[in-house]
């Protein structure tokens, strides 16, 4: 066997390897779309029904008075945008803190920074909890707000590492012209790692968009409940229905908004792992 079938052999291995793993992804995906539009007694039909021969669009206009679906949407969106914007500022900031500038110790309050991230969070739920509660923040969308404004230290290793790679020459260059530190920042650096910020900003705002643990510790009220927290309440309360064509419907609601934010920022995601990938 010569080396062209070899290679055209250990490339068609390596192409079905990947087109498995694609659909064990893909099918769950698949499947919540396709119970949305089925009618209940489709759901546990054997053999499976992948395609309904009838698409029931009701469920997605029931979900809206099944329970606070639209409420918490917005209590999802004003605690991801905020977070994830401004967040985004204060990580670049920092990152562009510990990467350029001449600091007393910055490498070593870098480490104490990356050192905190193997503290699990389970171990600090409790007396986080109670220093919000006995400033009245529990129940409060602040709790999920305030701490992650400040930088995720994630973000500001990722853009640390990138901003490395930058030459010194040309922030003196700017420097010598005059330019302050937030003029640099801004007009020269900024530029330069939008393509980092947008791939660490849509992995950020999937996280914060998701989570389940911290809104459920703090949050109680119906009008305060994120959306993750409205969508497990329909399963509470549905599941018992086999009322699952709800549940999915609400769950693909849900996936838009990560959806719309993974196509807006495709093209920089792409462009950062291509930058990120050239050498000298």
């Amino acid at each position: 066997m010569n080396e062209k079938v070899k290679n055209r052999v250990a490339n068609s291995f390596i192409f079905l390897a990947l087109t498995a793993g694609a659909v064990v992804m893909i099918a769950p995906l698949i499947w919540m779309l396709s119970t949305s539009v089925k009618e209940k007694s489709d759901v546990f039909a054997l053999p499976p029904v992948w395609i309904p021969t009838e698409f029931n669009w009701g469920k997605y206009l029931e979900i809206w008075t099944a329970g606070p679906l639209l409420t918490g949407i917005q209590n999802s969106l004003i605690i991801s945008l905020t977070v994830c914007i401004v967040g985004t500022f204060t990580s670049s900031l920092a990152a562009f803190a510990f990467a350029k500038l001449r600091l007393a110790y910055k490498n070593y309050i870098f480490l104490l920074l990356l050192s905190a991230m193997m503290i699990p969070y389970p171990s600090i739920m409790i007396p986080q909890f109670a220093m919000f509660s006995s400033i009245g923040w529990v129940d409060t969308l602040l709790p999920l707000i305030v701490p992650p404004i400040f930088g995720n230290i994630v973000m500001v290793f990722f853009l640390r590492q990138y901003l490395i790679n930058v030459p010194n020459s040309i922030i003196e260059a700017a420097q010598i012209d005059g330019t302050s530190f937030f003029g640099i920042f801004s007009k020269i650096i900024f530029p330069l790692i939008r393509p980092a910020i947008a791939a660490q900003l849509i992995l950020w705002f999937m996280g914060v968009w998701n989570d389940y643990l911290a809104p459920i510790i703090y949050l109680s009220s119906p009008e305060k409940l994120t959306i993750q927290l409205v969508i497990a309440n329909l399963n509470a309360a549905y599941a018992i229905q086999t009322d699952y064509p709800l549940i999915m419907a609400a769950s693909v609601i849900a996936l838009l908004p990560v959806l719309v934010v993974f196509l807006i920022f495709q093209r920089q995601i792409i462009e950062s792992i291509a930058i990120s990938g050239v050498k000298g």
